[in-house]
This record gives C-alpha cells, structure tokens and sequence, in this order.
C-alpha cells in the first residue's frame, strides 16, 4: 500500500492539518494543528507541555519548539504563490526567549503583500531569499522562542524564458 504524499494530503485544508495532527513527529511531540485555514493563508499551532517533549529542567524541549513552527511558511507560500514557482526551506534560527512551562502557540499569516514581493522579487527568473518570523508564546503573551525561516523561492526556468 502506498501512503499518499503531503502534496495530495494538502489539497484541502482540513485533510493537510488533520494529517499532520497524526504525522508521528508531530503527534509524539506534543504539537497540534488548531486551525489552518481555508485558503491557507492562516495556521495556528499549539504545543502542549508533556512528560515526553520535557527537557532536564522541566520546561519544553528546544527541538520540539522548533518543529512545531518548521514546516507552516513553506506550505502557506506553497499553497499561495502558485504552481510557477519553486520554494524551500533555505534557513533557519531560534532564539529561545524565556521558559515554556505550559501550552504554547505560534500563529502564522500570509499576506498578498509577502506574496507580491516575493512574486515581484521573483520575476526574471532570481532566486529570492525571504525571511519570515513567527513569536512562540505562552498564554500570558510571554515570549518563549523567536524563530525565523528563511526561504528560498524562483520562478521556474521554463517559465522564467516566457
């Protein structure tokens, strides 16, 4: 039997956040799609404090802080800037703020601004490098983690000689 890809499973976005609700790493690691919507231009991402995404002092793992955040800015341009286009992960930094000692949240929204620049930047066939950050906070607005993506996005040559 074979599994059906991210590509297929993200053609709807109930289908694309519950799959990754069940997705392994996710799962194990605490990390729960709350919404993402329609259009995917919007996702918000929980993390729930477990005795298995700990670390030593009792506080979240670092790792599990990241990979709650990984993958939503490459889907969401995906899904937007349209099937001419290349993107990747390129990058990545977290800054761990302060402690997580309970549920934290991330929220990420795509706008037609990002998507104008990056379509614009993008034009003659260059590859663009975009940064996007995304606050992980605690319930009280604390802070926990900054995280910063970068991505990588080009037009696709045999559209670019157009």
């Amino acid at each position: 039997m074979r599994l059906p890809s991210w590509q297929s499973l993200g053609a709807n976005h109930r289908v694309l956040r519950h799959g990754l609700n069940i997705w392994p790493p996710f799962a194990a690691a605490g990390i729960r799609v709350e919404e993402l919507s329609e259009d995917f231009r919007y996702a918000r991402v929980a993390l729930h404090l477990r005795a298995l995404n700990r670390n030593y002092v009792g506080t979240h793992f670092g790792g599990s802080l990241f990979s709650m955040t990984d993958p939503f800015w490459m889907f969401l341009v995906l899904r937007n800037i349209g099937r001419d286009y290349l993107v990747w992960d390129k990058a990545a930094e977290i800054d761990f703020v302060s402690p997580g000692r309970s549920t934290v949240r991330a929220e990420f929204r795509l706008t037609e601004d990002h998507l104008d620049e990056l379509r614009a930047a993008a034009a003659d066939g260059s590859r663009v490098l975009r940064w996007f950050e995304t606050d992980v906070l605690a319930p009280d607005g604390t802070v926990v983690a900054r995280v910063r993506k970068q991505l990588y996005v080009r037009r696709k040559r045999d559209v670019a000689a157009d």
